[in-house]
């Protein structure tokens, strides 16, 4: 009897010193070291970015010089654009003018061919000379023979061919201006195209820039944070392992560590993707306490703990007023050190933080 009471406890304390198969098991020291490889990694390609984006901020300095460059390259084209186009305007102006006069010095002739017999009589010929586009000895021609005619005549005739001679200078020089006012167009459209593109450049290269620094730096951040919890939860499994196994709070922080890096997701509980109650929830399921999928109602699910109190798997509460509870809106699980895991919110994964914020209520201990 005494040799079986003897057995009986022994098997017995086998049993308390050893954790049953299927309790939460401690990370291994691969897992840390893993983790820690993964951190030192991601931190390389951080460096790496870094450096590349301090070359291209140099780049981007000179791209922004460049842009100025085309920027003022296209206001100066606009305002040889608006010159041409008034030059152009004021050659039109003197052009309609001077057509006007050609006009009013052909009425002058015709009327002084009318009252020549009633028709151009001998000034036909004389007429059709003025009209004539000939040269220099044309010309020489031409002032021989209104030498000839009556001074009134002769007025009235030479009057509409300096008309016409004005007007064809000038329509010359509107010809001119209008083709500097097109050519000033085309090389403000291109300038202005210019612009655009390097503006456009300029803005592309710093988003990605940015975009892709920031990407690198949260993944080294959700890596450091991983390596370093799984030391600790490493400690705290073995620790507990002497002990005699890990209090139903350990386990709970421990399963909500392991669910790093999954995404936020609005109503969601597991098992890739979270919203704050979701995983608090999911976290107690683990040691067999239920709760609701509900801050509100995870916030009476146990005795509420004072902040120097707190324990591994505790749930702490955060409020839109800090005095009203039912304000009640983010909840995480305490894993020890000041440090919480939650799911914080769209966009974001699940990750530790400091419990330390401006709207923490308190604290509850949930209970089976």
């Amino acid at each position: 009897m005494r040799a079986f009471r003897a057995g009986l406890l022994a098997g017995c304390l086998l049993v308390a010193a050893c954790p049953p198969v299927d309790a939460e098991p401690g990370p291994s020291s691969h897992d840390v070291k893993q983790a820690r490889q993964t951190a030192r990694e991601r931190s390389k390609r951080l460096s790496r970015t870094t450096a590349k984006l301090a070359t291209a901020h140099s780049r981007l300095e000179r791209l922004a010089a460049e842009v100025e460059r085309l920027v003022e390259a296209y206001n100066g084209e606009m305002v040889r654009l608006r010159q041409a186009e008034q030059n152009h305007q004021q050659a039109r102006a003197r052009l309609a003018a001077a057509a006007a006069e050609v006009e009013r010095a052909r009425q002058a002739v015709t009327l002084l061919a009318t009252e020549s017999n009633g028709g151009l009589g001998s000034l036909g010929p004389v007429v059709g000379m003025l009209l004539d586009q000939g040269g220099t000895d044309g010309f020489l021609h031409r002032a021989s023979v209104l030498g000839h005619l009556s001074g009134e005549r002769a007025a009235v005739l030479g009057r509409m061919r300096d008309a016409q001679e004005v007007a064809a200078i000038l329509r010359i020089h509107a010809d001119s201006a209008y083709a500097a006012q097109q050519a000033a167009s085309e090389r403000a459209r291109l300038a202005k195209i210019a612009a655009e593109r390097a503006v456009a450049g300029q803005r592309r290269a710093t988003r990605e820039l940015t975009a892709r620094k920031k990407t690198l730096q949260r993944r080294v951040d959700a890596a450091r944070t991983r390596a370093d919890l799984l030391a600790r939860r490493r400690e705290a499994a073995l620790a507990g392992l002497v002990a005699g196994g890990s209090a139903m709070g350990d386990v709970a922080a421990n399963w909500a560590l392991t669910q790093l890096g999954k995404s936020y997701v609005w109503a969601a509980a597991g098992p890739e993707t979270y919203d704050c109650s979701g995983l608090t929830m999911r976290a107690w399921e683990k040691v067999g306490v239920r709760l609701d999928h509900w801050t509100g109602t995870q916030w009476t699910s146990g005795p509420h703990v004072p902040l120097d109190q707190l324990r591994r798997g505790d749930l702490l509460f955060f409020a839109h007023v800090t005095g009203d509870p039912a304000t009640i809106h983010h909840v995480g699980i305490y894993v020890g050190r000041g440090q919480m895991v939650h799911a914080p919110q769209t966009g974001d994964v699940v990750r530790v933080a400091s419990i330390w914020r401006g709207d923490l209520v308190g604290a509850t201990r949930p209970a089976p």
